[in-house]
């Protein structure tokens, strides 16, 4: 029945506005940073994929019930994460139900995100996503995988992901830093290549929920 309640979700799409969240977690992370990047992200997808995503996205805590009723939750900050049993039980029953989360590390969090997302599934392991996976490849290619938007450690940009039935259902992008790419041109004074590559990469993961 779940599943059944997110393919509406999907398809519904073609017809009507959909949300997407912001996941607000505990921890003393700031799950609140990058206030401008889903609204861009959005606005860029709807002028370029023919999405039709409300402008101003939705805040949901992991355990609450309305998590479900979001086809894309996005996850981001600096700092620790702590997810409680309840957090852990909705967070696991939305992503194998159908439901897709984005974790980008915005600097800090990888060393407290991996043992949350262990809690989530602990028999699988995150793998890191081939540069031929179907989300580097449309609507928008990348050749080379993730892109590097910015410099964090100097190390190569990463994406890694949980799956279900072969199907992705968790993205944690590291080392990338795809969110601050999204956000108001002032806030990071990035060169608008690099922007321009940062939205392209997210509007390729919205439509990988969208389609697949």
């Amino acid at each position: 029945m779940k599943k059944i309640f997110f393919l509406f979700l999907l398809v519904s799409v073609s017809s009507f506005s959909q949300e997407i969240a912001l996941l607000k977690y505990s921890g003393g992370g700031d799950w609140y940073a990058n206030p401008t990047s889903l609204p861009n992200l959005i606005r860029f997808c709807n002028s370029n994929i023919n999405t039709r995503i409300k402008t101003k996205p939705s805040t949901v805590e992991p355990s609450n019930p309305d998590l479900l009723s979001y086809p894309f939750v996005h996850m981001t900050g600096h700092g620790n994460v702590v997810f409680s049993d309840s957090d852990v039980t909705n967070l696991r029953n939305y992503l194998t139900s159908g439901g897709f989360l984005h974790i980008d590390d915005n600097y800090g969090m990888d060393q407290y995100i991996r043992k949350e997302i262990k809690k989530i599934f602990p028999n699988n392991d995150l793998l890191e996503i081939p540069a031929n996976h179907p989300i580097f490849q449309k609507p928008f290619p990348f050749p080379n995988g993730l892109p590097k938007i910015h410099e964090h450690d100097g190390t190569r940009a990463q994406a890694f992901g949980i799956f279900v039935d072969n199907k992705l259902v968790l993205l944690y992008t590291y080392e990338c830093d795809l969110g601050d790419g999204w956000e108001d041109p002032e806030v990071h004074n990035d060169p608008a290549n690099v922007r321009d590559k940062a939205l392209k990469m997210g509007a390729n993961i919205i439509n990988y929920i969208f389609t697949n």
